[in-house]
């Protein structure tokens, strides 16, 4: 019986670490796919604060009009607002061939000042924030002891873990298409002289990426919020960038990296909720600072694709 408060702190503390770690593991994937491609896309900040903006202001208007099915419409709508975002990028840093850098940062600019913006058009002002039901968690084991609550979690963590990650490494090292990536990023003359048109699987990585951004927003402000405020991403698209460098550009590792971080996120929750004598700012920065301990360490070799941040001309 001693041991029984324990276990309830570990299986929540599980279960905890698998939502926080969903949103990152959406970004840092996408991350993956457009820097194995040679483009690093420093827009996944902004991208992600889109998803989460479009995606709640979409549920929460078809909500009001009676339309079921008004939080798959959210997402949609969030990854038709990823993919906008990723198809600019592209323009800039792939077609115009511009930093890449100036063109990242300007996208997160662009797209948390259009959310913000329209955040104040959709609800105006108002004191209390908006709300719309979230997606339900699945129980699939229902009240069975220990793994009951660990496996109770929303679907778009079990298609992240279950579906994403292992699809994700299967068409980087297993597909034509995902050798495509990698030669683009690696060698673009050699990838173009194979007759890879180096500016469409740029385009495609791109797009694939900004998509699975908006959706780890998305989940934010539909499944683990319910709402959106301007705080809701919180630095998320910035520590997913380190995840890819501490993944080595890998989804597996990748998913190491999120369920990482996403472990010490949640320990200083509960830390703070059990009132440990510690400033909060100390628990709030634990995670940050273990991430950028980990970077530190992993990314000393990391090896970077070979036409990292390297625009491409056709000769």
């Amino acid at each position: 019986m001693d041991q029984l408060p324990l276990v309830v702190f570990l299986t929540g503390l599980i279960a905890a670490t698998l939502r926080v770690a969903t949103p990152l593991l959406y970004g840092t994937i996408g991350e993956i796919f457009s820097e194995r491609a040679g483009v690093l896309n420093l827009g996944i900040e902004g991208i992600m604060f889109l998803g989460a903006f479009v995606g709640f202001a979409v549920a929460a208007r078809a909500e009001a009009a009676g339309i079921s099915g008004y939080l798959w419409l959210g997402l949609g709508g969030a990854v038709l607002a990823g993919v906008i975002m990723a198809l600019l990028m592209a323009l800039l840093a792939v077609y115009l061939g511009l930093n890449q850098h100036v063109s990242g940062l300007g996208i997160t600019l662009l797209a948390t000042a259009l959310s913000l913006f329209g955040f104040r058009m959709v609800f105006g002002e108002r004191p209390v924030l908006p709300r719309v039901d979230p997606f339900p968690q699945l129980s699939p084991l229902g009240e069975a002891p220990i793994l009951g609550p660990i496996f109770s979690q929303y679907l778009l963590t079990y298609i992240a873990f279950l579906a994403l990650v292992p699809l994700s490494w299967w068409v980087l090292y297993r597909t034509n298409f995902g050798l495509a990536i990698r030669s683009v990023g690696e060698n673009p003359e050699a990838a173009d002289a194979a007759g890879i048109n180096v500016y469409r699987v740029r385009t495609i990585a791109l797009v694939v990426g900004g998509a699975l951004m908006a959706v780890g927003g998305a989940f934010l402000s539909l499944a683990q919020l319910g709402s959106f405020s301007p705080g809701i991403v919180a630095g998320r698209g910035w520590v997913c960038i380190a995840l890819v460098i501490f993944a080595r550009w890998d989804p597996l590792r990748g998913m190491v990296g999120a369920l990482l971080f996403g472990g010490l996120f949640a320990l200083q929750l509960r830390l703070q909720t059990m009132g440990f004598r510690l400033p909060y700012e100390v628990l709030l920065a634990l995670p940050y600072l273990v991430t950028i301990l980990a970077l530190a360490i992993a990314g000393r070799n990391a090896a970077y694709p070979g036409a990292y941040l390297k625009p491409y001309r056709r000769e």
